[in-house]
């Protein structure tokens, strides 16, 4: 059984809290890592597991599945570019919702240890960083779809949930 939260699960619709104390945060972030990859996932949010702290991970190179990226208490710093895509995610099943992002990010935070660290990301991995931080304050996918979207997305979740019963 997967430990991804799913939509509903309140867990998702909480702003996670920012970490003050870094000394306990590895294993989290160890087994955020593994979800993420069992998943099959470019990235995952701490509160996908029902952790609400401001921790995410994630691949920092599409094609290079072992680069890693983690940053606690992200902020994103500048934003350049647009860009628009299909996004699913693992915790809203069955969806693909188009999102506009920014194309080009720098996002800063900190690394594992509390050291501050500043990334700049482009395509895709911005798309994630983008999609990760939207997470963290309480943000789905599902945020960015017409109430008549939101309401078809439910009829096909229930369809689904069904069929996998």
């Amino acid at each position: 059984m997967s430990e991804i939260r799913v939509y509903p699960d309140s867990v998702l619709h909480e702003r996670a809290k920012k970490v003050e104390d870094f000394s306990d945060i590895h294993h989290l972030v160890e087994r955020m890592f593994k979800v993420m990859t069992d998943e099959e996932g470019l990235g995952l949010a701490a509160n996908q597991i029902g952790v609400a702290s401001q921790i995410f991970v994630g691949r920092a190179n599409q094609e290079k599945k072992n680069e890693r990226i983690v940053l606690v208490n992200p902020i994103i710093v500048e934003a350049n570019g647009e860009d628009v895509m299909g996004e699913g995610c693992l915790s809203v099943p069955v969806a693909t919702v188009e999102v506009h992002r920014a194309e080009v990010l720098v996002v800063r935070g900190f690394d594992v240890d509390g050291k501050e660290v500043e990334y700049k990301v482009e395509g895709l991995i911005a798309r994630m960083v983008q999609h990760e931080i939207d997470h963290l304050n309480g943000v789905l996918i599902l945020n960015y779809l017409s109430k008549e979207d939101l309401l078809k997305y439910q009829m096909e979740l229930s369809r689904w949930e069904k069929e996998e019963k």
